[in-house]
């Protein structure tokens, strides 16, 4: 069984897995393609990635992949937790620019689906949380995009914390939405 529940955004979803649990722990299916279906989420996954950061504040984002090799994401936190991001990037939207929020964390055990067309990125809330990824295309360099995460015309409002953000060098010289080349 699953729980679906629509975000802000089209097509952005939080999907929490049910968790079956004794004295010993739980097991969950965290992807089932049968059951994903059922519940309208039909997608093939080709790759899956594992992102580590030791420190809270680490800020990965906003990235994504233009057409053709544009990726849908289902992302979960296996420890510690994120505040998650997503920004509609599809010019012919009339939700673009906007952008929608979520606390994803390996205690919620809860997942968000990121479809194409929706930049992405997330800021660690504790140390040492590790997230894992599937997507629809592989990783493609010529394909790869990022928006600067702290863009006044999206306006996200990042979560305060003590020691600021540590971002790559990529993040920080992403440029800002309306230079950004996005979905039309």
């Amino acid at each position: 069984m699953l729980e679906v529940r629509t975000l802000d955004l089209e097509g952005v979803l939080e999907i929490v897995p049910k968790r079956h649990g004794d004295a010993r722990g739980y097991f969950c299916e965290t992807w089932n393609a049968e059951r994903f279906a059922e519940a309208g989420i039909d997608l093939t996954f080709v790759q899956d990635n594992h992102s580590y950061s030791a420190a809270a504040g680490v800020l990965r984002g906003l990235h994504y992949q233009l057409p053709p090799r544009a990726q849908d994401k289902l992302l979960r936190v296996v420890r510690g937790s994120v505040f998650d991001v997503v920004v509609d990037i599809r010019r012919s939207s009339p939700t673009f620019g906007k952008w929608s929020a979520l606390e994803v964390s390996a205690e919620k055990g809860n997942q968000i689906l990121v479809p194409k067309g929706y930049a992405h990125g997330f800021v660690t809330l504790v140390p040492d949380t590790e997230i894992l990824y599937k997507v629809t295309d592989s990783y493609s360099p010529e394909h790869d995009r990022s928006i600067r995460f702290d863009d006044p015309a999206i306006g996200i409002a990042w979560p305060s914390l003590a020691g600021g953000f540590q971002l790559s060098d990529k993040d920080r010289k992403a440029p800002m939405l309306g230079e950004a080349e996005v979905f039309a």
